[in-house]
């Protein structure tokens, strides 16, 4: 995603530093973090630096919380290098520390109810790969990378033949894939359950509705994952039911991105 982020801020070149930087004069940036974060997206950025030729000190890792003025990254090289890649990285390193930072608050909340919980990431994304590495920095789980992870049966997919159907033709997938279905009523959860799904995905339910039907499909060897509507104003009533997994769209999408800036500084 960096390269792909350089690449369409430079695609026409820098003209502001080409014209105004000489071509060999070296500078240091240092990667400020204007409040208090987890910090993700360290080691990615890091080893796309380097790739361009810059060296990179870094003073902040991964999952690390920092103060507000915290100086997280170093880097030194050439100036106009530096300067082109400043937006991008700061983007970048804004939105992960974002995504971290409310990942962690979230797991903490639920934690101190239901240590047992998991919060998951869905495919809501803008970044996919590094937003849902930033949720695994912020202690959540990753769900799904992509399509071929495991077997999800969603509404569509019954809407089109049918849950029985479904389940069938998706139960000849290797033993090594799950297989989830999405539900969001209660026949349809117990059926999938009786079918022998997974994962059940509670799907757009009030509190009170998933612990009736969690309390019947605990008679089964399934993981119960709820989703839809859990928002961090309201997730403490999702995680008293008794579930085993709780999924958010709000990781990703609606997230605010930290406030990083990085200061230069011309080398003698």
């Amino acid at each position: 995603m960096f390269d792909i982020l350089y690449t369409e801020d430079t695609i026409f070149g820098d003209i502001t530093s080409e014209l105004v930087i000489p071509e060999d004069m070296e500078c240091v940036g240092k990667v400020i973090a204007q409040e208090n974060c987890i910090v993700a997206g360290i080691k990615y950025l890091s080893s796309k630096l380097e790739k361009l030729g810059l060296d990179v000190e870094i003073l902040a890792k991964d999952g690390d919380r920092v103060p507000k003025n915290t100086v997280v990254m170093s880097i030194k090289g050439n100036a106009r290098t530096i300067l082109s890649v400043e937006r991008a990285l700061l983007n970048i390193l804004g939105r992960m520390s974002g995504i971290a930072t409310r990942t962690h608050e979230i797991v903490e909340k639920v934690r101190r109810i239901n240590p047992k919980i998991r919060i998951a990431a869905t495919r809501k994304t803008l970044w996919g790969y590094l937003d849902k590495i930033a949720v695994q920095i912020g202690g959540g789980d990753t769900h799904r990378w992509n399509l071929g992870d495991m077997v999800m049966i969603k509404d569509n997919h019954i809407a089109l033949v049918g849950i029985e159907e479904a389940i069938k033709r998706a139960k000849r997938v290797s033993f090594s894939k799950k297989v989830e279905v999405e539900a969001d009523n209660e026949y349809d959860a117990l059926k999938a359950a009786e079918l022998g799904a997974d994962i059940i995905l509670l799907d757009n339910m009030s509190p009170d509705e998933i612990g009736r039907i969690a309390k019947k499909l605990r008679n089964y060897r399934v993981i119960i994952e709820i989703s839809g509507g859990i928002t961090p104003q309201n997730i403490e009533e999702y995680a008293r039911c008794d579930v085993d997994v709780i999924s958010m769209g709000y990781l990703t999408h609606s997230v605010d991105s930290v406030d990083f800036s990085m200061e230069i500084e011309k080398m003698p």
